[in-house]
């Protein structure tokens, strides 16, 4: 029988419009003739704390300006549907240990960080830095020649760390270039590398070793801080290429740096250990490097993916139908 539930939606103005325009957001409201709509971006904590009281709902859906869940919540509140990634601003643990269902955006921007380490990937063959900067000096005849020259990916030998939702859909991406492709992931059986038909890698020191493109997607949990090493980095072989689309802390960055500095592999960085990236990085000065600003995804074109998603588990609880992508305490601790 379906739940009679009333819905509290606290995004900012901005997100409102961008995860939830005007066609989802009226499916949304038409879940439950008790809806109400505040904009988180002009709360703080107690003026969020105090709203969530007064309304006192069963669903919340919130994003990233929601302010933090106040340790007490409103007796009827049982399900936070949160559109975008990690929930450990939001959400206490405590309260998913008081039984609170908590849902993310799950696989549902997946693809799109996939497509950035793919972007990633060509830049550094193309060498697009180098010449994004050589090209663009004023009175500079910059041309193609010696150790600038391109590659390319196709037959290139890939090796990824993890296999979570990003990793498979690179996976994906990667087909049409023809690429080998090994894995290390503590999660990947036989079974499930034969159905993604790669390979698993013996070791992380085998990964970077036996593959001329590397790309970081392991998860940042306390097992993985700085696992990335120095050791590690040297194992690729020049003209080799390392991607991080991940989490920054994964890598010992001032290794990577050193390493990066050298100039024998090319470097894609959509992640760091510090965010915004420092102004005097010394990333920022090398041609071999690609970066961006952390925007693996979604992009803004796809942010309703995320707000369909939510979509679709909202419908699901008001149905009692089952929930995807639940986070649960394990996965909490897991996440970044």
């Amino acid at each position: 029988m379906p739940r009679r539930s009333s819905l509290l939606a606290a995004l900012s103005a901005a997100e409102m419009r961008e995860f939830l325009p005007e066609s989802l957001r009226a499916q949304v409201q038409a879940l439950t003739p008790e809806y109400r709509q505040i904009d988180a971006g002009a709360l703080d904590e107690s003026g969020f704390a105090r709203e969530l009281a007064a309304a006192n709902p069963d669903i919340l859906v919130g994003c990233w300006k929601t302010p933090r869940l106040p340790d007490q919540l409103p007796p009827r509140l049982r399900y936070v549907c949160y559109i975008t990634g990690s929930v450990k601003k939001l959400v206490p643990r405590s309260h998913l240990e008081r039984g609170l269902i908590v849902t993310n955006w799950g696989a549902s921007i997946s693809r799109t960080v996939a497509e950035c380490a793919l972007f990633h990937v060509l830049a550094c063959l193309r060498n697009t830095s180098h010449w994004a900067i050589a090209m663009h000096q004023p009175g500079v005849a910059a041309w193609k020649g010696g150790l600038s020259e391109a590659r390319s990916l196709f037959s290139r030998r890939v090796g990824i760390h993890g296999f979570g939702p990003v990793a498979r859909e690179l996976v994906t991406l990667l087909r049409p270039w023809g690429c080998p492709i090994s894995v290390l992931a503590p999660d990947l059986t036989p079974a499930l590398a034969r159905i993604h038909e790669i390979e698993r890698a013996a070791s992380l020191e085998a990964l970077f070793a036996e593959n001329e493109i590397i790309v970081e997607l392991a998860p940042l949990i306390p097992a993985t801080v700085g696992v990335v090493t120095e050791r590690h980095l040297r194992l690729i072989r020049p003209g080799g290429v390392f991607v991080n689309v991940g989490r920054g802390a994964v890598v010992d960055e001032a290794a990577l740096l050193r390493v990066a500095r050298e100039g024998r592999i090319q470097v894609g960085l959509d992640v760091f250990t510090q965010e915004p990236l420092p102004a005097d990085s010394g990333f920022r000065a090398l041609p071999n490097v690609s970066l961006t600003p952390h925007i693996g995804g979604p992009t803004i074109d796809r942010f309703p993916d995320a707000g369909a998603f939510a979509l679709k588990n909202l419908r699901a609880y008001v149905a009692n139908q089952p929930l995807e992508a639940v986070v649960t305490p394990e996965i909490y601790d897991q996440s970044s």
